[in-house]
């Protein structure tokens, strides 16, 4: 019952704005409009204030993010460039280069305050470790519907571990490596040269037909192996760690789960070939272009969560880390104590 009520509620919350908005759209095709400046500078008033207001009077005690306010106020500005005359535009240019940026500066601004705070937070935990991608999903969290929240954080992710964190981490003693014999990062680095070569080859032989589609093309590709890049740099930032009650694994952003030492059965070093079902999973989404020295036995189903949100169930897991015994070691004295 309470579940369809919040559906119901945020359904009107979104049927309204849009009501709105079709209203604004008709009354800017009659011909009432044409010629009537005051009736350009209400309409171009509601589009950018009134309907904003109403869909933030709708929300703000429910659980949508009050910054979707912003996209509402873009829907409007563009609606406005689109329906409203040439003529009429004024007000909507005026909005479009000086409030615009302004807006996105704060949204930018405000981000940057937010993940800031969040990793103070986790600096302020006993035994916790900072970690960019946690603070960055939280604050997402709070400012985003929940459905872009794993989306932009993976995003936002890739260009910060890419290319503004060159800051080799320290890692402490509760946390284990995986990156720096297991070949990945070659592995990586061969699928961005191999991208690099298809872009440069399939370039010239699009340009032939299309120079438009050649171009597009090399801009997919570039934006790839950036996320490829991204991908790699963030194996040595998002180390491994035992927390008190449970096993902190990542796999970069790619891969990561937190599983309790009440769920695990025992932990082998063996690097023998995997069972093949549907609940035997590795850490690492390379799968078998990756080798494990590390199975984790589990007593009831776990889910790791993937790129972008996607979700894989397992109960037995093969890794790969740098130093298998000292973790082995670690981990047989975190299984004694949690029994």
């Amino acid at each position: 019952m309470k579940g369809t009520i919040e559906i119901n509620r945020n359904l009107i919350s979104f049927a309204i704005p849009i009501a709105l908005l079709g209203t604004l759209i008709f009354l800017i095709k009659s011909s009432f409009l044409n010629g009537n400046d005051t009736l350009n500078l209400a309409i171009t008033a509601d589009l950018l204030l009134t309907v904003p207001l109403v869909y933030f009077l709708l929300i703000r005690k429910s659980e949508i993010p009050n910054t979707t306010v912003i996209p509402v106020i873009i829907i409007g500005l563009f609606v406005g460039l689109h329906f409203l005359p040439q003529e009429s535009q004024t007000y909507l240019s005026i909005f479009k280069t000086w409030a615009l940026p302004v807006i996105e500066i704060s949204i930018l601004t405000f981000v940057i305050f937010k993940v800031r705070r969040a990793i103070k937070k986790y600096k302020n935990l006993k035994g916790s470790t900072p970690d960019f991608y946690n603070a960055l999903k939280s604050t997402c969290s709070e400012i985003l519907p929940k459905k872009l929240v794993l989306p932009f954080a993976t995003e936002v992710a890739v260009f910060y571990y890419g290319f503004i964190n060159w800051k080799t981490k320290d890692i402490n003693e509760n946390e284990f490596t995986y990156h720096k014999n297991s070949g990945t990062p070659a592995l990586f680095g061969g699928f961005i040269m191999i991208i690099g070569i298809e872009t440069v080859v399939l370039h010239f032989l699009l340009a032939r037909w299309s120079i438009v589609a050649a171009w597009v093309l090399t801009a997919l590709s570039a934006y790839t192996a950036i996320q490829v890049f991204g991908f790699a740099k963030s194996l040595s930032k998002r180390p491994i760690s035992m927390n008190k009650d449970s096993l902190t694994l990542k796999y970069g952003i790619l891969n990561e789960v937190e599983i309790p030492f009440s769920d695990i059965v025992k932990v082998e070093l063996s690097r023998k070939s995997l069972e093949k079902n549907d609940l035997t999973k590795t850490l690492s989404p390379l799968g078998e272009l990756e080798n494990h020295n590390v199975i984790i036995y589990l007593k009831k189903e776990n889910e790791l969560v993937g790129l972008y949100g996607m979700k894989k169930k397992f109960n037995l897991l093969g890794l790969y880390i740098d130093k298998p015994i000292e973790f082995n070691k670690k981990m047989e004295n975190a299984l004694q104590r949690s029994i």
